[in-house]
């Protein structure tokens, strides 16, 4: 199946042989996804240990799931429905904010950057992590999926499991919200 995944086999076809019983073709599919599905997981939970066991039950689920899959959605967007629906999940449970202060970010090169410049831009992603853990879980996966994934209204509509027009008002009020809450840094 590692041929497989060098030559580019569609996600669906994947999905169908996975749905059958091919934990290869399963196996190319958690290869093929698993990365950007820890990363929005990360910044939705701020936790990476927290935001792994998440992806994992997701594929969990997701393998026990198979062979409910229509195809009526592309699989990357079948998954992203199911790690949002548990990191949600998770947020909701909590109780107070969710550590967004502990999520990685990559840091420029030395050469590219001052010291005085380097604590100003740890300041400023604090405080952007500072303010999405104000904003609610649903605001906050909605603007992680369109800003940090770039995905379209329609697929985080599909990942949220609410309309379009919804997700288009969480997200309205997501960036005012950042905006005024960044105001400081601009």
């Amino acid at each position: 199946m590692a041929d497989e995944a060098a030559s580019g086999t569609p996600d669906a076809l994947l999905a169908v042989r996975a749905g059958e019983g091919d934990e290869g073709a399963f196996e190319v599919l958690v290869r093929r996804h698993g990365p950007a599905l820890l990363r929005l997981a990360t910044h939705l939970l701020g936790d990476p240990a927290d935001a792994e066991d998440a992806v994992q039950e997701a594929f969990v689920s997701a393998w026990r799931r198979l062979p409910e899959f229509r195809g009526d959605a592309a699989f990357a967007s079948w998954m992203f429905r199911i790690v949002t629906n548990r990191c949600l999940n998770q947020l909701r449970s909590r109780h107070g904010a969710a550590p967004l202060d502990t999520v990685s970010e990559r840091a420029a090169p030395e050469h590219l950057t001052s010291p005085a410049r380097t604590v100003e831009s740890t300041a400023a992603v604090r405080a952007l992590h500072a303010a999405l853990a104000r904003l609610s879980p649903e605001q906050r996966a909605c603007w992680v999926l369109r800003e940090f994934h770039g995905l379209s209204y329609q697929d985080i509509a599909q990942a949220v499991g609410i309309s379009q027009q919804a997700v288009r008002g969480r997200i309205f009020r997501a960036r005012r919200y950042l905006t005024e809450a960044m105001e400081a840094w601009r």
